[in-house]
């Protein structure tokens, strides 16, 4: 069964489109009930997540997608990449997504709950960013120059704040944050060194800015730290 073409959505890129197309052909194979692409900055695939019922052999599953990728669309993946998942359970496709973020939020462990910013006097301001870490809440809050720009790191500054109240032994320090301009969109680029022992790594994430730069900025630096921050558990 072959996937039904789409076109490209308004200021999409291609890798972008690439992505979706092969993710609609997968969805069409006999047997797949969902899936998901993961891929890397450069818009290389990394991981295939397939959930198939159980009426499909897992090693069948992953022929099918290697074979449909390839014929279709022209695509090459090693099957290393392709995880396969069987459920006897058909869901709609809604709820897969909804439990695929719960889980998703669940690892993340410190997630995005709150920004508030608030001017306490003229031409200053107080920035405060809220994070949970399962039932606990964490916050940090910073005060500077009431500037665009300045609100931007502020925001940046207090989610490492919080950050910090959930480390133990290990600590986290802003490098810095931007907003930048690229592909007909602001993205909002956090770099944060995550200290781990008598390590130092450098950690960067971003984020387009929808509601505000500011929470672009939180969510870019907890972008940045996700994977190291689960690693200091």
């Amino acid at each position: 069964m072959s996937a039904k073409p789409s076109l490209p959505a308004p200021g999409e890129s291609p890798a972008s489109w690439s992505l979706r197309r092969a993710e609609q052909l997968i969805a069409s194979l006999t047997g797949v009930l969902s899936t998901r692409i993961v891929a890397d900055r450069a818009g290389e695939i990394e991981e295939i997540h397939v959930l198939v019922t159980n009426e499909l052999l897992p090693k069948q599953a992953v022929r099918n997608v290697e074979s449909a990728l390839m014929a279709q669309l022209g695509m090459k993946v090693d099957h290393r990449k392709i995880s396969v998942a069987q459920t006897a359970e058909v869901r709609p496709m809604e709820v897969v997504e909804q439990a695929a973020v719960k889980e998703g939020s669940s690892r993340r462990m410190l997630v995005f709950a709150q920004l508030v910013i608030e001017s306490p006097r003229p031409k200053r301001v107080n920035v405060r960013v809220v994070l949970r870490h399962g039932d606990a809440v964490c916050e940090g809050v910073e005060e500077g120059v009431d500037e665009a720009r300045s609100r931007v790191q502020l925001a940046a500054r207090a989610t490492v704040k919080a950050m910090e109240l959930e480390l133990v032994d290990a600590g986290v320090v802003l490098e810095g944050v931007r907003v930048v301009d690229a592909f007909d969109r602001r993205i909002v680029l956090a770099a944060v060194h995550g200290v781990g022992g008598r390590s130092s790594q450098l950690l960067v994430g971003t984020c387009e800015v929808r509601e505000s730069a500011e929470q672009a900025a939180v969510l870019a630096v907890l972008d940045a730290t996700n994977r190291w921050y689960l690693m200091q558990q």
